[in-house]
């Protein structure tokens, strides 16, 4: 029988076998990640941590004010494209859950080199690293600002 297919009856077999095995691997991706053997990665020890809360400024800026003192420690102004992105997905996340906008982040600096934005509303965590050195370094500024 297999002698006798014609062209198109080959490949719609090829193409139902390449899709089963396709289906196969998927299945046992997701039964390894699901089974626990995929565990996450510790965090690292901790360098530098601040509390920050950010503020629309009557001015268009966003003010970083430090949460243990409540002084200003930066204004962020004109785009500041990379912070505003990062503060807008996490602002849309809490308007979506309708949480307040009161609630404090925590900017999170360790020995491995990652720095890590936690929302402490919803537990949203944002590792800045991934996202280039360069952007990573505007809101590592936030942590060696004192004013």
């Amino acid at each position: 029988m297999i002698l006798r297919m014609n062209t198109i009856q080959m490949q719609n077999y090829i193409a139902l076998f390449i899709a089963s095995l396709l289906a196969v691997v998927v299945l046992m991706v997701a039964n390894y990640v699901h089974s626990g053997k995929l565990a996450p990665q510790a965090d690292a020890d901790v360098v530098a941590k601040k509390t920050l809360h950010f503020r629309d400024m009557p001015n268009g800026a966003v003010g970083v004010i430090a949460a243990d003192n409540g002084q200003m420690i930066a204004q962020v102004e004109g785009q500041a494209g990379f912070v505003r992105g990062i503060l807008r997905a996490l602002a849309r996340d809490r308007r979506i859950r309708q949480i307040s906008s009161d609630d404090a982040f925590e900017l999170v600096s360790r020995s491995d080199g990652r720095l890590t934005l936690i929302d402490l509303a919803t537990n949203n965590r944002i590792d800045l690293e991934s996202f280039g050195k360069d952007n990573a370094a505007e809101f590592a500024a936030f942590l060696t600002s004192a004013r």
